[in-house]
């Protein structure tokens, strides 16, 4: 049997069947603590525990999905002293931690850098990450190329 490559979709939560929008609000309760077990959080969300055990593994919520993992950035930089020390301090100063780079030599003024950064710690949205990361002097380019 041929192995399927999962897929994921980003779906507004207004359209999510009961089902599966019980289904995370009983993960809230037994990730915050608020409840001890399962039958404590699907009695309280009215969900049958076969219900939560058929979705469990399988909902996430974005921001969790965002964080904890790899990202792997394509970066363009000016050819300047210190341009690339100074996206590696923010990297550092955000919480994140530089796993692989690569740097291109560079061409007309401009070097490549590709870099996979582990996203654990990070104190913020990878999106916002990299909106102050793209506002960087000597930064043209900032762009997610990966996740793992």
């Amino acid at each position: 049997m041929e192995k399927r490559e999962e897929q994921f979709y980003l779906i507004r939560s207004d359209v999510l069947p009961e089902s599966i929008a019980k289904t995370i609000e009983a993960k809230k309760l037994l990730d915050s603590g608020a409840v001890a077990t399962v039958n404590e959080a699907v009695d309280r969300v009215g969900l049958s525990r076969s219900a939560y055990y058929k979705y469990k593994d399988s909902i996430f919520p974005f921001n969790s999905m965002m964080q904890n993992m790899i990202v792997t950035l394509s970066l363009y930089l000016e050819h300047r002293s210190g341009v690339l020390s100074s996206v590696l301090k923010f990297v550092a100063e955000r919480g994140g931690n530089v796993l692989t780079i690569n740097q291109t030599i560079p061409l007309q003024g401009m070097a490549n850098v590709a870099m996979s950064i582990d996203t654990a710690q990070l104190s913020q949205s990878t999106t916002e990450f990299l909106e102050e990361l793209h506002e960087l002097d000597g930064v043209r380019r900032a762009a997610i190329v990966g996740r793992g």
